[in-house]
């Protein structure tokens, strides 16, 4: 029989915390700023973790005081950082470091994933891939997904919310004119039996997949969006929802603009409400 918790202390994260001091002197070089950190492990081979923060040092403080991280923090030798000129950077930074890097305990964006998406096909969604399509110049797309099983689970959850019919979105396989088991339950609206149009349900799938549409690159070319604050200011270089760099001039900017770029999903995630809505300056290079 298992014993309960207490008696065996040497298992509680708590008991197993020592206070970083070794740590704190890397605290004297940490701004108030903006930037992205590196939790180092000896030799630096790989980093442990990279995070970001609008305050490195009051971020980082918050990792020190942490008992839940103490594997973390014994493992860790120092700490560094890299200013940003906003919350902007930081987020673009720490997505491109990770996925680079591949630090020990960063959990997700960790790998460059498989993109799917969903697309209408003659009024019935399908799953389609980033391998396959520009996701970026394609219109007509619903959601960012990792695989296949994902974009059809967000499928079924959109027929749970909204009512609609496994059948007619291909989900199911149904005789023609057969109530679906769903229906009977209320939980269809019956375009499966002729309770409800086709057309009906059809302008339900769009309402329903309209908050997931993706927005299509919106310039002819490669931006830069400019983030600026006192006492630094870059411009960070995107096209097709892909993050190339943060440089501090506009010849930098143009010559990183060269570089090949295909959609990138945690960048379309940071980058489509600032740009979007012109939250940043925007320079067309």
């Amino acid at each position: 029989m298992q014993l309960p918790a207490r008696r065996h202390p040497q298992f509680d994260p708590a008991s197993l915390y020592a206070y970083p001091e070794h740590l704190r002197a890397n605290l004297q070089d940490l701004p108030a700023a903006p930037g992205v950190y590196i939790f180092h492990a000896q030799g630096d081979s790989l980093p442990l973790y990279i995070g970001k923060s609008v305050n490195l040092r009051s971020r980082v403080l918050a990792h020190l005081r942490n008992p839940e991280e103490a594997r973390m923090l014994r493992q860790a030798t120092h700490i560094s950082h890299i200013r940003t000129a906003g919350e902007i950077g930081a987020l673009l930074l720490e997505a491109q470091l990770i996925k680079q890097q591949q630090p020990l305990y960063n959990q997700k964006l960790r790998r460059n994933r498989q993109l799917c998406a969903l697309q209408l096909r003659d009024g019935r969604p399908e799953v389609v891939h980033a391998r396959d399509m520009d996701f970026a110049s394609t219109p007509g797309l619903y959601g960012l997904y990792s695989s296949r099983t994902a974009a059809l689970q967000a499928l079924h959850g959109l027929a749970d919310v909204h009512a609609l019919c496994l059948g007619a979105l291909g989900l199911e396989k149904l005789p023609p004119g057969r109530a679906c088991f769903r229906a009977m339950l209320q939980r269809c609206q019956g375009v499966c039996c002729g309770r409800e149009t086709p057309a009906e349900h059809a302008q339900r799938l769009l309402a329903a997949l309209e908050s997931l549409q993706i927005a299509t690159w919106p310039y002819p070319g490669p931006i830069a969006l400019q983030e600026r604050c006192d006492d630094l200011q870059q411009l960070h270089v995107v096209h097709h929802w892909c993050y190339l760099g943060s440089v501090t001039s506009l010849p930098q900017a143009r010559k990183l603009a060269k570089v090949a770029a295909g959609f990138d999903a945690d960048g379309y995630k940071i980058l489509c409400r600032p740009i979007l809505t012109g939250q940043l300056p925007i320079v067309q290079l």
